[in-house]
């Protein structure tokens, strides 16, 4: 399996609720390195797995919106806690109908799954993969 991986980072606030979170209900900051990786068994005729400034630009892409923002006061996660694991299926999403439509660089059919990891320190990250057909 070849994967080729490109990181961005955001700056966003959130809260939760529930008591699981303690002092996490109240508003807070959080710096969050994101890494998307894209993964195929065989390279293409370019010899890639995808145009790594393309995949760059989608992870921008998918990311700019949520920058220094609330994410409590994003209407498409209204009644939903932002928790890192909540935010890496968001992000595989975007990334993968990017993928599916060959915005990438190549076939997305060619493309067997997308990993996508957020660092929340420098002790703590979550996951989701997932394969894209």
């Amino acid at each position: 399996m070849f994967t080729v991986e490109v990181r961005d980072h955001i700056m966003i606030a959130h809260s939760f609720r529930g008591s699981v979170f303690g002092p996490a209900q109240a508003l807070h900051g959080a710096t969050f390195v994101v890494d998307a990786a894209f993964q195929s068994d065989a390279l293409d005729a370019n010899g890639i797995v995808v145009d790594i400034g393309r995949a760059h630009e989608a992870l921008k892409a998918v990311l700019g919106p949520l920058n220094y923002r609330n994410l409590d006061e994003v209407p498409a996660f209204k009644g939903v806690n932002t928790t890192t694991e909540f935010l890496t299926r968001h992000i595989f999403d975007h990334l993968a109908q990017a993928a599916r439509g060959g915005g990438l660089g190549r076939d997305g059919r060619e493309l067997k799954a997308i990993r996508v990891t957020i660092s929340e320190s420098h002790v703590a990250r979550a996951s989701y993969e997932a394969p894209l057909w």
